[in-house]
């Protein structure tokens, strides 16, 4: 797995521009998207415009979804499993990026305490779920331990057989509760895993999405790849199936999960009443108290 200089300049700069077009996501509108884009190259993968205009409008549709699953009271899960590095961070922050964290939010388990660990497994999950009107991302969720839990030996197989017994039925369960639960799993490239584990560890910004687990991780490619394997052939079940997001290219990755992920759920227009913007009251006898100067800020920019 070696690459010539050119090739490895060429990662680097759409690596950066990926970043840089993170950065803008937030700041950008349709009306200004020209003016901002004009002049700046477009790196590596699909044309930023496109993506930038894409992300745009499906990010519209999202905010449609979450008015509608506010109305209708609806509750939705949403999986995301796939491979360290894979851009499943990625995805679930373009999602996120527009919607109110008060219906739509993730969660994104740490490691089990010693009390979890004597819970029956899914019961740390279930109270994340969504009531009526929410929609949780699970960054990683109860398929963990057929993953990393798995291949690290942070299970015994008296546990992973439990867990495969257990798991379609609890997920039927949720479904016939009346959720809608989407599981997706990011895939990449052996290659491709390996190239961004090299940008974040030459990033000081990236530096910290490289934790000891995902660097075993990649010497145990191979093992992961099993594990996966029959992960989905057990848990591939009518009422939660599986979907697999190709994200070798990250930026055409977030467009078709989102795409998808709208497709899932049929949803309308919910009308809105319109917004009028009270007059201010104003009182002759109120007078404003200035600000302490040692409480303001120091305006160094």
């Amino acid at each position: 797995m070696t690459e010539n200089l050119s090739e490895h300049t060429q990662r680097l700069y759409a690596d950066m521009i990926d970043s840089f077009d993170e950065e803008l996501e937030m700041e950008m509108d349709d009306n200004r998207l020209d003016d901002v884009l004009g002049e700046m190259p477009t790196g590596d993968g699909m044309d930023r415009r496109l993506y930038f205009r894409e992300l745009l409008r499906l990010q519209g549709e999202l905010i449609k979804l979450q008015d509608w699953v506010v109305a209708q009271k609806l509750k939705v899960v949403v999986i995301f499993e796939g491979r360290d590095a894979a851009g499943k961070g990625g995805a679930i922050k373009r999602i996120t990026q527009r919607l109110n964290p008060r219906v739509c939010r993730v969660a994104a388990l740490p490691a089990p305490s010693d009390r979890e660990q004597t819970q029956w497994y899914f019961q740390r999950y279930v109270s994340h779920l969504p009531a009526g009107g929410e929609i949780v991302l699970f960054d990683r969720s109860w398929y963990n331990r057929a993953g990393v839990e798995r291949v690290m030996g942070f299970c015994t197989d008296e546990e992973l057989e439990q867990f495969f017994r257990d798991v379609t039925e609890f997920e039927k369960m949720l479904v016939r509760s009346g959720i809608v639960l989407i599981k997706y799993w990011f895939s990449i490239s052996d290659d491709e895993q390996y190239r961004r584990f090299l940008m974040r560890m030459h990033d000081p910004l990236k530096q910290w999405k490289l934790s000891p687990m995902d660097l075993e991780s990649r010497r145990r490619w191979e093992a992961y790849t099993k594990a996966k394997e029959e992960m989905m052939e057990r848990t591939h079940i009518p009422e939660a199936p599986w979907w697999v997001v190709e994200g070798v290219d990250k930026k055409r990755a977030r467009l078709n999960c989102i795409s998808h992920l709208l497709s899932q759920i049929p949803y309308g227009e919910v009308a809105r009443e319109p917004i009028e913007l009270p007059a201010r009251e104003h009182h002759p006898d109120y007078i404003r108290n200035p600000t302490p100067a040692e409480m303001i800020v120091p305006a160094i920019y």
